[in-house]
């Protein structure tokens, strides 16, 4: 069995970057696809492993479904073998902007944000753990980032290696067979680079929903936190901002 630290995910990310971790072999994969830039870059960095992947998205109730749309969109452009969409009602739970009648925070503030998701990147990847045993896969990838985000405790290097001690303990795979590794390749990764490598492995950002509020077309609001992370990646990177934006 394999454990992971923080260290691992760095390394993991250098890897990618470098165009080294041609280590998936034809093997399956997992992916958690919510339709957001981060999640169609690692797509594609698992496909350019070498993994046959399957892609996962998990509808949670969140308040629109135009990431959905964009999922099924980058799935399909990014050779996914497949792509499952999960119903996890947390609307039923509430407790955050996006599942809840809250209002999105449209200015940075302290703390965690009330755009978190309790226990979300749990539940994702205890369904995207459950479909990896039932496939036969041995490698599960999400797009979590601990540099340019908004500090949920879910996108850690601590959360990802105490994950996977998790899977290793509570799965026939992690005690019979071999074990299930998780990879989290950009956690060390500026949203910048984040863009770089994505061009480099030929997303279509603009096929990518990343905003808290988008309208039912799929365009972003401008002004919530995940709108500006996205518009200083592109930024960063020098290249042109692709997203669609509302009028107003």
């Amino acid at each position: 069995m394999t454990t992971n630290t923080g260290a691992m995910n760095t390394n993991d990310t250098k890897m990618a970057a470098a165009g080294t971790a041609q280590n998936g072999r034809g093997q399956r994969a997992v992916v958690l696809l919510s339709g957001g830039m981060d999640s169609a870059v690692v797509l594609a960095m698992a496909r350019a492993r070498g993994f046959e992947t399957y892609a996962l998205s998990l509808h949670y109730g969140q308040r629109h479904s135009a990431e959905l749309e964009a999922a099924a969109r980058n799935a399909a452009s990014l050779g996914a073998t497949a792509h499952k969409v999960v119903v996890v009602d947390l609307r039923s739970i509430g407790g955050s902007a996006l599942t809840a009648d809250i209002a999105v925070p449209e200015a940075p503030g302290d703390g965690i944000p009330v755009t978190y998701v309790p226990a979300r990147n749990t539940i994702m990847l205890s369904v995207a753990l459950g479909w990896a045993e039932v496939l036969g896969a041995r490698d599960l990838f999400c797009g979590v980032n601990a540099v340019d985000y908004s500090g949920y405790p879910d996108c850690r290097p601590e959360f990802i290696a105490a994950f996977e001690r998790l899977a290793n303990l509570a799965t026939k795979a992690g005690v019979e067979e071999g074990g299930i590794r998780v990879h989290a390749p950009l956690i060390a990764m500026g949203k910048g680079e984040i863009v770089t490598e994505g061009l480099a492995l030929g997303v279509d950002f603009a096929q990518t929903v990343s905003c808290y509020q988008a309208d039912a077309q799929g365009r972003a609001c401008g002004r919530c936190d995940a709108c500006r992370l996205r518009a200083e990646g592109f930024a960063r990177a020098g290249v042109a901002d692709p997203t669609r934006y509302a009028p107003g």
